[in-house]
């Protein structure tokens, strides 16, 4: 996706230049008879109209700019996490990892200082042509399954990538020591996947280092165009060492000949190395292996020496890259070793590589088999060997999914008017630094706010310390008013891979506070490290609730609206509510001011309910005095019926101005048209039953005797409604929106689809009413383990015949749909699985 380039104006000076416009104008006015201006007193009266006028431009401008500006500025409140956490010192088991995870395999540094050292792939043909690289994980790809088998999110991981004919086996394993993150190691393994050797076909993998600026890098080639070594220094790496070792057969120690290329050129910036390497591929080599014909392959035709790397900016960095050529099957190992961890003791270690490092790769792999069963007791629960493989698999792909990011996002302010008249261009935010799991490594290789909550409750089970580091990191994005963009686009190739119309985040859109739910699972469980944590959170997470409650304020008291939903453009069904996370959930027909959205409504409940407790934990007792009837009366079940129980729906609903007389029809030359018939729109509740309906259930918001809570169990239940035998639905069956698009060019999204997220959020509400006593105790139960059988055993078959966990999956059929592989908030199963909500 090409990037596009934004105009940008500095607002302070256009709203100088508005002022000064308004001012000169009041100055030349004349009296309404067109003459001369009136006597001294009415010439002093005038002055005075025109001064208060200039002031009252003055003042907005003032305002305008004061609000501009705190849009970008980042909060003042202490931070979360301890100065320079990600740096070696503080956290030099978590300074080194698989933080790119839109590349098939990479390792990078927890640094705002480029240090990446990737291997990419190339299967080799036998007539020129463009050649097929792997590089960063694209949809279009068309690979089988991969992902990670095993991953523990600190020092081990092993992933599998099928390509066609051929299996890619990738592991790494991290070994600490010294001052500077310590060792790691690295092995690649390509063998077909059919058990003929015939017709193997060629295969170079690509091994490069690139860096951003001074750092040294010094390769020592031997015969061949082979990389001995490469050495180098950094200020936070200090000395290290890179070394390729020589290819061997799978399970073997006998060395397997390669043909060897390597390129050396300045940085030409992340989001250009892979169309850079394959513009070098222009040259044909020959693979000559002794006693075997030779066969011709692209080679890159580069030289080591510094002086023919072409022209460079200075401070421009490094990207030094060795193509290794070889007949399959073969493995590769690549060994980075730190001169501080060699240094640290009486006897310089071992390389981990060969035997030693099998045998370490084997013992971290057992020990997480271990771990993990310790986790979730999946065995213990009598889930087959292959489920047990599935929840390993979701929980690897999530912590293999973790990445850093640095960079500045792009925001537009809150200028307090509607955003139809705002009239001022985006601002570049501070920059700032991001650990954070992504939804999808090929789709959505970034940070989404509202995903990152669900993902943190996997990843707290699993390993604490890397959760209070994601919420640390997240809130650490805060801006002065307490906002926090719900899409983070931080550095260039972050930028290179989003549309530009979604580049810039609007500092009055919300998203829904999902951090929380690790937070109250935090507080729940009393470790002593969550609660210190949370300590120190508390400022910015006050900040961030308080921002929420008031910013998103409804019309009336205890209402909310979802600010940023699209106008009602004639080519929209319905149009859409991006913050809210639902998308083309369908709201009320015509946007207005008067909408009162339910589920914002729970979620500043629960925000309130959480906040309250936590508070008193700590001792804030201003605090808590503050959301404590503020938390009551959202969980009142009279408030909720006042604004949102529709009475002649028999459910939950938003509000708003709405008719449903509303379709796409064609109208050429344009396409397909919104019309509106009759009855035309009025003040009512929405007639949209799905998610939305179920809010005050999902988060258990009701009395466990609340007379509410049986239609909804019942509604929940019904397969003309929302049940499906792969999981809960997202828009009813019986809507006139299920299924339909949204435009020509927009398909169903939230309309009827099963996704993960919210089934987790339907199980653990059933879960919850099933274990409290009340009429509906029996009927609860029973719904979450028949939901529960039917959402692990869909993604389990699903799993199956595709290899992939998929971003959502069909009602109709179970098949898995969107993106893949997405082991973002699917990931879920795993805790579904163990049923620990």
């Amino acid at each position: 996706m090409a990037r596009g380039e934004r105009r940008r104006r500095a607002v302070q000076a256009e709203g100088v230049r508005t002022a000064e416009r308004a001012a000169r104008g009041g100055s030349g006015r004349r009296d309404g008879r067109g003459g001369a201006p009136r006597s001294t007193a009415g010439g002093v009266a005038v002055a005075v109209v025109v001064l208060s006028l200039a002031l009252g431009l003055s003042g907005r401008w003032v305002l305008a700019w004061h609000r501009a500006r705190r849009a970008v500025t980042l909060h003042s409140a202490p931070p979360a996490l301890p100065a320079n956490s990600s740096s070696p010192a503080v956290a030099p088991g978590l300074f080194w990892g698989t933080y790119r995870p839109h590349v098939y395999f990479g390792m990078k540094t927890r640094s705002p200082k480029v240090m990446k050292r990737d291997d990419p792939e190339e299967r080799q043909g036998t007539t020129p042509g463009t050649p097929k690289l792997r590089h960063t994980c694209e949809q279009g790809d068309g690979l089988g399954p991969y992902g990670w088998e095993f991953h523990d999110g600190l020092s081990f991981g092993r992933q599998h990538i099928q390509d066609g004919a051929l299996w890619l086996t990738t592991e790494f394993v991290k070994r600490p020591g010294g001052q500077h993150g310590g060792d790691w190691s690295w092995r690649v393994t390509v063998e077909p996947q059919a058990s003929s050797t015939s017709a193997l076909p060629l295969v170079s993998l690509f091994f490069y280092v690139v860096t951003d600026g001074k750092e040294v890098l010094l390769p020592e080639v031997e015969a061949k165009g082979q990389l001995k070594f490469i050495s180098g220094h950094t200020s936070e790496l200090g000395d290290f060492r890179f070394t390729l070792m020589p290819p061997t057969s799978p399970g073997d120690t006998a060395p397997k000949y390669g043909s060897y290329n390597v390129f050396w050129t300045s940085n030409p910036g992340l989001p250009l190395l892979t169309e850079m390497v394959k513009n070098s591929l222009n040259s044909w080599f020959q693979h000559r292996p002794p006693g075997a014909s030779p066969e011709r392959y692209l080679g890159l035709p580069g030289s080591l020496k510094w002086e023919d790397r072409g022209p460079s900016a200075q401070g421009q960095g490094q990207f030094l890259i060795q193509q290794v050529t070889l007949k399959v099957p073969f493995s590769v190992e690549f060994v980075f070793e730190s001169g501080s961890a060699q240094a640290g003791g009486n006897q310089a270690l071992p390389r981990l590589a060969g035997s030693l490092l099998t045998q370490t790769l084997e013992s971290h792999a057992e020990a997480f088999r271990e771990r993990f069963e310790k986790t979730f007791h999946l065995k213990e629960k009598g889930l087959s060997p292959g489920e047990q493989a599935l929840g390993q698999a979701a929980l690897s792909g999530l912590l293999g999914g973790i990445g850093y990011f640095y960079g500045q996002g792009l925001v537009l302010p809150d200028m307090g008017v509607e955003e139809s008249e705002q009239k001022v261009d985006p601002a570049l935010f501070p920059p700032v630094p991001l650990f954070t799991a992504v939804p999808s490594r090929s789709f959505f290789p970034r940070g989404f706010l509202w995903d990152e909550g669900f993902h943190q409750l996997v990843v707290q089970r699993w390993d604490p310390y890397l959760t209070r580091e994601a919420l640390g990191h997240w809130l650490g994005l805060l801006n002065a008013d307490g906002w926090i963009g719900r899409e983070q686009i931080l550095g260039d190739e972050a930028r290179a891979r989003v549309p530009p119309e979604f580049l810039v985040q609007r500092a009055v859109h919300a998203n829904p506070p999902t951090l929380l739910l690790p937070v109250a699972h935090m507080l729940e469980g009393g470790d002593p490290d969550d609660l210190a944590f949370l300590r120190k959170a508390f400022p910015r997470l006050h900040a961030w609730f308080s921002w929420l409650h008031q910013s998103q304020a409804g019309p009336v008291p205890l209402s909310y609206r979802w600010r940023g939903r699209d106008p009602a453009l004639p080519t929209l069904l319905n149009p859409k509510t991006l913050p809210s996370g639902l998308d083309d959930y369908p709201r009320a027909s015509h946007p207005s001011v008067a909408e009162r959205h339910l589920d914002l409504r729970c979620w500043v409940a629960l925000g309130a309910r959480v906040l309250m407790r936590l508070a008193e934990y700590l001792g804030e007792a201003e605090v808590a005095a503050e959301l404590g009837p503020l938390a009551a009366s959202l969980e009142a079940a009279e408030s909720l019926d006042e604004l949102h129980w529709a009475q002649e729906l028999g459910v939950f609903a938003d509000f708003g101005n709405h008719t449903k007389a509303v379709q796409l029809k064609p109208r050429p030359p344009q396409g397909l048209v919104r019309v509106v018939g009759r009855p035309q729109p009025r003040l009512q509740y929405v007639d949209a039953l799905g998610y939305v309906s179920l809010f005050p259930l999902l988060l258990r918001l009701l009395d466990p005797n609340s007379s509410r809570l049986g239609p909804l169990l019942d509604i929940l239940a019904d397969s003309r409604h929302l049940w499906s035998p792969f999981g809960l639905r997202s828009l009813a069956a019986s809507s006139s929106f299920y299924g339909q698009r949204n435009s020509e060019h927009d398909p169903p999204y939230w309309r009827g689809a099963v996704w993960l997220n919210v089934n987790y959020l339907a199980l653990g509400a059933l879960h919850h009413y099933g274990q409290l006593k009340g009429p509906h105790q029996a009927q609860a139960a029973k719904l979450h383990s028949e939901l529960r059988a039917n959402v692990v055993g869909n993604v389990w078959r699903q799993y199956q015949s595709t290899g992939f966990l998929w971003e959502q999956y069909s009602d109709r059929d179970g098949r898995g749909m969107g993106c893949r592989p997405f082991h973002g908030w699917t990931s879920l199963v795993l805790l579904a699985m163990a049923e620990d909500y």
